[in-house]
């Protein structure tokens, strides 16, 4: 029995001490609260600060939601201008908008925006078709409280329409002198006009600038990061990898001095470029306090350069080295013993590598809860056979294992006993795991997303129990069938998202059980199910709150 006669407020705090601070995790937990009574409802409503936006039906319960900070809108294929001028009718007090993948940039909608919601301090908007100086002119007139910006990868500046942009980022760098984080992702302008950015936004902290202009050099981006020395967080990649600046050496003398004089950066992103073990030496020499490093497809370091590193880095907390293809299981060893706190960490492609890696990185990594090891290599490890000697490491809560052929029944079988509190387990493309899949789910019984993508032996028929805390489950192009589905509609009560697409076994039939026995289900996803159409095109389950995603038919 609810105490309602508790007040509101303290109702309220109780919420905020037992609810997760992770976005997901919150909207789960306020969705379940509401469900208890009418004043939980009224409190959740007030509890929740953001949205996400699919189409027109979400305007109403903008009354209800008063406490809005961010709103999302994902996947809309309407009118954006229209919906944003419908927003701005509500008397919200929004800092964060983020739209994305649309044709043109909604001037008149966002204009109409700025002049009722004045609070905005994050913008995104990404992948827009066609982005101008004009569409940047209105966003440095309207939103002059801007701190976080996203910009990233407007098509017309690809490749076949070289749109510049150079006006359109002055006016920007110098109304907005706010900004404290920018990404510039695909962004043509330049080496001036980035030279110039750098300059104007005095505050500026994280700057991405991944798959840059062809037009800005190497000795471009050093000259112009010397000029912002509050950076604490940098993201940069190459341009095409068969453009000529991409085959010279990124971390030349003249980079490297600018990075190190970069005396507060924690967070250094670089992705395919060549660097050098140099670069690698003088972070470490110049001590600079990185809690997140990212080489991801780096060529021309060795072990030597990041021994030197992360020896003298042990406030790291994440780790990305893919496609380190001069690491081996010893290198592992070495280099985990100096990442005591380490929180994350990616070694994916690094063909050398076998499951001793793993166990090496839970057994001398404590704090680490979250390991991506796809397609490492398939050499088989000696004196595994006892799970005694690895004990339990309940810290870890996502396991990326994606494309490791290799991996059979037995092998993630063990690694459900030593990783009982899994959260997050991805095995996509393992052709090799069947029944076994059915004893990790029974023994890691708080797993919530579970992707079997291409698994094209998995069997799931031996699920009889409950997993009720599974909420995405990913069975594209696997062995599933209406049998398959009935089991999961029984003992997956609480799941949000399911996707079948190219699962030619699957019948109406199937998904009908699914959809009516899974109350909480949000999506389903059907690509090229011919089977499923018409169900597609009569479904009226009261229960299924989204959509049945049936794309790409012919």
């Amino acid at each position: 029995m609810v105490a309602s006669y508790l007040p509101d407020e303290c109702w309220e705090s109780i919420f905020q001490f037992i609810i997760d601070d992770d976005d997901y995790n919150r909207c789960h937990s306020l969705n379940s609260l509401s469900l208890v009574s009418k004043q939980f409802l009224f409190i959740t409503n007030r509890s929740r600060f953001s949205l996400y936006v699919y189409d027109d039906s979400i305007l109403p319960l903008l009354n209800r939601f008063t406490n809005l900070k961010s709103l999302r809108i994902a996947r809309y294929y309407n009118d954006l201008d229209n919906l944003l001028l419908n927003i701005s009718c509500f008397p919200l007090k929004l800092t964060s908008l983020s739209f994305s993948h649309q044709p043109t940039f909604p001037a008149k909608g966002m204009r109409a925006f700025s002049q009722n919601i004045t609070t905005l301090t994050s913008l995104t908007c990404s992948v827009i078709d066609s982005l101008d100086n004009c569409d940047l002119f209105l966003i440095a007139e309207c939103f002059p409280l801007l701190q976080e910006l996203d910009l990233s990868y407007p098509l017309n500046c690809q490749d076949n329409y070289p749109a510049c942009l150079d006006d359109g980022a002055e006016a920007l760098s110098l109304a907005l002198i706010k900004l404290r984080k920018v990404n510039l992702s695909g962004f043509n302008m330049s080496n001036q006009s980035l030279f110039n950015f750098l300059n104007n936004c005095k505050l500026l902290e994280d700057f991405i600038m991944f798959k840059y202009s062809y037009d800005i050099t190497n000795a471009g981006v050093a000259s112009a990061l010397r000029d912002r020395p509050t950076l604490r967080s940098l993201s940069i990649s190459s341009v095409n990898p068969l453009h000529k600046e991409s085959r010279k050496l990124f971390a030349t003398a003249h980079f490297i001095d600018s990075l190190v004089s970069l005396k507060g950066l924690n967070c250094l992103v670089l992705v395919c470029l060549r660097i050098s073990d140099n670069l690698l030496y003088s972070i470490a020499r110049e001590g600079l306090h990185l809690t997140k490093l990212v080489l991801t497809r780096c060529r021309f370091y060795s072990y030597a350069g990041i021994f030197c590193l992360l020896s003298k880095s042990r406030r790291l907390k994440h780790l990305d080295l893919q496609d380190a293809d001069f690491l081996n299981d010893h290198h592992v060893t070495q280099l985990s013993s100096f990442l005591g706190d380490l929180l994350s960490i990616n070694l994916s492609h690094c063909d050398e590598l076998t499951k001793s890696s793993l166990f090496a990185l839970s057994t001398n990594c404590p704090s680490l809860r979250e390991i991506k090891m796809e397609r490492i290599g398939s050499k088989s490890v000696e004196n595994f056979d006892s799970l005694g000697e690895f004990g339990q490491h309940p810290q870890l809560k996502s396991l990326y294992l994606g494309c490791n052929s290799w991996l059979s029944d037995e092998n993630i079988i063990m690694f459900s006993s030593i990783f009982p509190n899994l959260q997050l387990l991805d095995l996509k493309h393992c052709d090799r795991i069947s029944e076994g899949i059915c004893q990790v789910l029974r023994r890691c019984c708080k797993i919530r997303h579970l992707d079997l993508t291409m698994c094209s032996n998995v069997n799931l028929l031996g699920m009889n129990f409950l997993v009720p805390k599974l909420e995405v489950l990913k069975l594209t192009y696997a062995k599933v069938d209406d049998k398959t589905l009935y089991v999961i509609s029984k003992n997956c009560c609480g799941l949000l998202e399911l996707s079948l697409e190219d699962c030619h076994d699957v019948t109406e039939k199937g998904v009908k059980h699914v959809i009516e026995n899974c109350s909480q289900l949000r999506e389903i996803k059907l690509e090229n199910i011919q089977q499923c159409l018409s169900l597609f095109f009569s479904s009226s389950f009261d229960n299924f709150s989204s959509y049945l995603s049936c794309l790409n038919q012919e």
